[in-house]
């Protein structure tokens, strides 16, 4: 297995530079599995390939508006700072964006509140101690963070956040979970289908293609994720009873599998997940054995990333490439602002 593996050609013209209004009228790409069948549909039709008794599994994290500017102390140079994970309660891990940004460098944040860099981390990351708690001005005046293949302005910073968004932490969405609308959720509760919150906050190594010839070499970011013990109950009563388990994103795969409950040596177990909160740096490539998830609802993805050799694992890395050259004759739309696939 290469990275090259997973790459393939996409024009500038398919990366959609803003979000489709209603959210649920972006088109949707069905891939059954087992027989490599393709069907095109609008989201809002999701309900037809669900049954009462099945969940649905979305990431309620909210994107921080965490792009902030300041000056260094004490010539003035201006300096941008991208706030990525939270180590206490005043210190982060960030995107430092100046000259001579060395350990003990001093920083005016937004004209407001003082910085020092305290260690310098690989690349441009910095660890940046704050004089107190940032989040407050984060938002008075921080910038959303948008992808960096959309160049076009946001005007409401809320279509890049899901309707469910409401644990804040991450430095981009979820982008499969932003098709859903409020009435479409009342739609597909009030057809039985159950919806469970878990939480992955999310980090810009989600954007980073794979460098190293073997995807295996790579070395795959740690994310926090939590499963709650409500969450855990209601996905295994629904394995127990039959149901499926349909995650919306690669971020609430990642969080489904690694709660999972692994089987002994030699026993078999039925599927199941436990509470569960912490970091996780679950990588899955082709090859590797889904343990809670039954289907998949996802965006089209960047060649060479993780996240497309994820889905590869879930359908298979020819299924899946070819279903990207007939999303492409058939004009849909890619990447965060895009389309989404059902993968069945």
């Amino acid at each position: 297995m290469k990275t090259s593996d997973f790459d393939y050609d996409l024009p500038q013209e398919f990366i959609a530079q803003t979000p489709i209004e209603p959210r649920d009228a972006s088109r949707l790409m069905v891939l059954e599995r087992s027989s490599g069948k393709i069907e095109h549909c609008r989201f809002h039709e999701l309900g037809r390939f669900m049954k009462a008794g099945d969940v649905l599994v979305v990431n309620q994290t909210r994107v921080i508006p965490a792009r902030v500017y300041g000056q260094k102390i004490p010539t003035g140079g201006k300096i941008e700072l991208l706030l990525l994970r939270k180590k206490d309660e005043l210190t982060w891990e960030a995107l430092v964006g100046g000259k001579g940004m060395k350990a003990g460098k001093r920083l005016l944040i937004e004209g407001r509140m003082r910085a020092e860099i305290t260690a310098l981390l690989d690349g441009a990351r910095r660890l940046v101690q704050f004089e107190a708690p940032v989040e407050g001005l984060l938002q008075q005046v921080g910038r959303m963070p948008l992808p960096p293949y959309i160049y076009t302005r946001l005007d409401d910073p809320e279509r890049y956040q899901t309707v469910f968004a409401h644990q804040p932490g991450s430095a981009a969405a979820p982008t499969a979970g932003l098709h859903f609308t409020p009435q479409m959720i009342a739609r597909l509760e009030g057809q039985g289908v159950r919806l469970v919150t878990v939480t992955l906050h999310i980090g810009l190594d989600t954007f980073a293609p794979v460098q190293e010839e073997s995807p295996e070499r790579h070395p795959i970011h740690t994310e926090w994720c939590q499963v709650s013990e409500e969450a855990a109950e209601t996905i295994n009563r629904t394995c127990q009873a039959g149901g499926r388990v349909i995650a919306v994103g690669t971020t609430s795969v990642r969080t489904l599998e690694t709660a999972a409950v692994l089987p002994e040596a030699g026993h078999y177990l039925e599927k199941r997940v436990q509470a569960y909160e912490g970091p996780t740096s679950l990588y899955i490539l082709p090859g590797y054995s889904f343990r809670v998830v039954d289907r998949l609802v996802t965006n089209f993805h960047l060649p060479r990333s993780t996240l497309i050799m994820l889905v590869s694992a879930f359908a298979s890395r020819e299924q899946i490439l070819r279903a990207y050259e007939v999303a492409k004759k058939e004009g849909y739309r890619f990447y965060s602002f895009g389309d989404a696939m059902l993968i069945l």
